[in-house]
């Protein structure tokens, strides 16, 4: 981590953050990042390590006002510190891509493989034991069901709600689509992986809520 980088890092840390996406999600993202970086070529490592630091930055303005769109007014907050830090007009414009490009509903399609490698690693974040972790962490803040039945989850899925009522519906609506969305094969493997992993939590969750061993 060179020293611009660790200013960025420094700079986050300390900056108010959602409790679903704070400062830990930015550096499981971060990591995530670098770990698929190393399987690809040609990455420019400072654009990658500044943006994904700085990919969630707009999420507490979005926490405040659901019309806005975080990946968009994150990398408006983002230029003032990369100005600050003397990054290039070239590599600002490069770092504001990845972070609008990160979000998974908008319709910003990540270009540079810089882009495609922090959607890839933010995506991961919500699969796997963190993601159930995260799933049931959202229950409980937003008060909403630790389980729904098949029925309830089919409907919900069927109303086309954008935003899950319990774990099964964010895996219905999102979680089990992830590993088809990766831009790289190392992504695409740990998704298919960590999304087994879920559905078996879910598979297990019901037994137990349902009386059987």
């Amino acid at each position: 981590m060179n020293e611009r980088i660790s200013k960025i890092k420094d700079f986050v840390a300390n900056m108010p953050s959602s409790s679903d996406h704070d400062f830990e999600h930015t550096i499981r993202v971060y990591n995530l990042c670098l770990h698929l970086a190393r399987l690809e070529k040609n990455v420019d490592m400072e654009i990658l390590e500044a943006a994904a630091l700085l990919h969630d930055i707009g999420r507490i303005d979005e926490d405040k006002d659901s019309n806005l769109d975080h990946a968009i007014i994150g990398a408006k907050k983002a230029v003032p510190i990369l100005q600050e830090l003397n990054f290039s007009v070239d590599q600002i414009e490069k770092i504001k891509h990845c972070i609008c490009a990160h979000r998974y509903r908008n319709k910003v399609d990540a270009e540079s493989i810089e882009a495609k490698i922090l959607f890839d690693a933010d995506k991961l974040d919500s699969t796997g034991a963190i993601g159930v972790a995260r799933a049931m962490a959202w229950v409980g803040k937003k008060n909403k069901q630790i389980y729904t039945t098949a029925e309830e989850t089919e409907k919900a899925v069927a109303s086309n709600c954008k935003n899950a009522d319990s774990p099964q519906t964010e895996y219905e609506i999102k979680v089990k689509y992830i590993s088809e969305k990766m831009f790289t094969c190392e992504g695409k493997r740990i998704a298919i992986e960590r999304t087994k992993f879920y559905r078996g939590f879910l598979d297990r969750l019901e037994k137990e809520i349902l009386g059987e061993k």
